[in-house]
């Protein structure tokens, strides 16, 4: 499977200019997380991923149709390549997307069933009735895995590996992490025996932070993975996602003044290969001669630890999780990391992490309102 996804990201990779993922919650956020964490924020080769189906804003699938008939600059068209998510194919959001840029690439490309995949389940569905009618290529999504833990799966992989990331480099970060746990596995019990004490003396939010951008849709991920698989019979920690030093300008008076029911879990990278240094020899006037040399990176982990000192004497109790740099290999341990942290906590708290029956709710009355 893997020499598969591989092979096809390559080839999208190179050919395509667009590509979409049309889903929402696990059919997406975990492909995100890892392209964001890993690909240049204004530099990076390959195709466009954009995102469709996590929403339904007509305005936002209005200005996707638009840019996606915009010509290039020699005039050519843009080559589309769209990638459908859902184990059901009848999840409200992606389907109504789907819908609609399955039509779009059926009017602008002769070779449509091409340039259409379809991850789904083995059997039964909406998708695998579109797929037997039109011949789309179709990867499968293991029937024992969630949505919020199918990143390893075709699901994040070939999104992934259509960004130019190496999945086989993600994989072996995830299997490290796997061996390393099986010859030892007292750091995810401690992390989520102090989850659960925190739990019990009344924490009840869990703020994601980082002080990397890269690993804001990391937070993310880690946000639908924690809260779909906790949040039942009244229990669980609320988690969110703040980017630091940014949202310290907007959350950081809460934080170290407010209500005592927080818990923060700090996102650290050690290394990073940028490193960009305060220019001097310049008249600047701003008054910040004393950085002068200093790289970014040393500035901002400054900027973290103090962060984390004054939370500190502010009573919230902190959590650092470390990677040595930003690689596939570190984000493929963390990925496998969490999934293991989220399965131990939760049974710990006396619920089963992997289920989701109160998302049901909402559906019911959204349908009723329908006409469904």
């Amino acid at each position: 499977m893997i020499t598969q996804l591989s092979r096809l990201g390559k080839e999208i990779h190179v050919s395509a200019d667009v590509f979409i993922v049309c889903g929402i919650g696990g059919s997406y956020l975990g492909a995100k997380a890892v392209i964001d964490a890993l690909t240049p924020a204004f530099t990076a080769k390959g195709p466009e991923i954009l995102f469709a189906g996590h929403h339904m804003s007509g305005a936002y699938l209005n200005d996707l149709l638009a840019y996606l008939k915009t010509p290039k600059a020699d005039g050519s068209k843009k080559s589309v390549v769209l990638n459908v998510i859902s184990k059901s194919g009848s999840t409200l959001e992606t389907a109504l997307s789907f819908r609609v840029l399955r039509k779009f690439i059926h009017e602008e490309f002769e070779d449509a069933s091409k340039r259409i995949i379809c991850t789904t389940s083995e059997t039964g569905g909406v998708l695998n009735e579109v797929i037997d009618q039109e011949g789309y290529q179709k990867f499968i999504i293991p029937s024992d895995v969630g949505g919020r833990f199918s990143v390893l799966t075709p699901v994040g992989l070939l999104p992934i590996a259509v960004a130019g990331i190496s999945i086989e480099a993600l994989f072996e970060g995830a299997v490290s992490s796997y061996q390393a746990l099986e010859d030892d596995a007292d750091v995810i019990v401690e992390y989520a025996a102090l989850r659960n004490a925190l739990h019990t003396k009344g924490i009840t939010i869990d703020i994601f932070a980082s002080f990397e951008p890269e690993l804001l849709s990391f937070g993310g991920w880690i946000q639908q993975l924690l809260g779909e698989s906790e949040g039942k019979d009244g229990k669980g920690i609320f988690p969110t996602v703040a980017g630091f030093s940014t949202d310290l300008h907007s959350l950081g008076q809460f934080i170290q003044d407010g209500t005592r029911s927080l818990l923060e879990t700090f996102l650290v990278v050690d290394e990073v290969y940028a490193q960009l240094t305060v220019p001097s020899g310049l008249a600047f006037g701003d008054g910040l001669e004393y950085l002068e040399g200093d790289s970014f990176h040393s500035i901002n982990s400054k900027a973290r630890m103090g962060t984390i000192e004054a939370h500190c004497e502010g009573q919230v109790p902190i959590v650092t999780i470390h990677l040595p740099e930003l690689s596939a290999k570190s984000i493929g341990a963390l990925i496998y990391f969490y999934e293991i942290l989220t399965g131990v906590f939760v049974y710990s708290l006396g619920v089963n992490p992997f289920n989701q029956p109160g998302v049901e709710d909402y559906k019911k009355a959204m349908y009723r309102l329908l006409g469904k």
